[in-house]
């Protein structure tokens, strides 16, 4: 019974240590998100785009749709939608693994033509956005980061 008990708790702890590494990998990817990503979310695996049905992997930088029956991925717009308006778009984010193996259901549950007001990253002023290289006040959040490390260094203590 003894052993019984000691194999329970064993198996019990190593769950729990999984959950615990599970998340704390979990890491925030604001800096790589596209500048037409809507605001607000500190982590993104997926953007759908319902009106053209096409989903965007942020970790990959590649647009994911259907072409000839099969899901493919390429870092453009397939040609119809080339000229399509990325920051007016609808973007809904989609944290789950390769959703659009599951598309039937994400295409019945975003098929409406509610459009809410979506900010995208580019036009935040927010600091936590300024940090992505590519947003337009990225050289002022880098000047204020310059400036804060002048000042921590001046405020250092002496050491004689």
């Amino acid at each position: 019974m003894k052993k019984l008990i000691l194999i329970f708790a064993l198996f019990t702890g190593s769950l729990l240590c999984q959950t615990t590494f599970a998340q704390i990998t979990f890491r925030a990817n604001i800096t790589t998100q596209p500048m037409w990503g809507p605001v607000g979310y500190d982590h993104v695996e997926y953007y759908y785009m319902p009106d053209i049905d096409v989903y965007y992997s942020v970790p990959r930088h590649k647009y994911i749709y259907m072409e000839d029956g099969n899901w493919i991925a390429r870092s453009y717009l397939p040609a119809p939608h080339r000229n399509y308006d990325m920051y007016n778009a609808r973007k809904v984010v989609i944290n789950d693994p390769k959703p659009y193996l599951h598309h039937a259901d994400y295409r019945s549950r975003y098929s409406s033509n509610e459009h809410g007001n979506q900010q995208s990253i580019r036009d935040s002023h927010e600091p936590r956005y300024q940090e992505n290289r590519n947003h337009p006040e990225h050289s002022k959040w880098k000047e204020s980061r310059r400036n804060q490390g002048h000042q921590n260094q001046g405020n250092g203590k002496r050491h004689d």
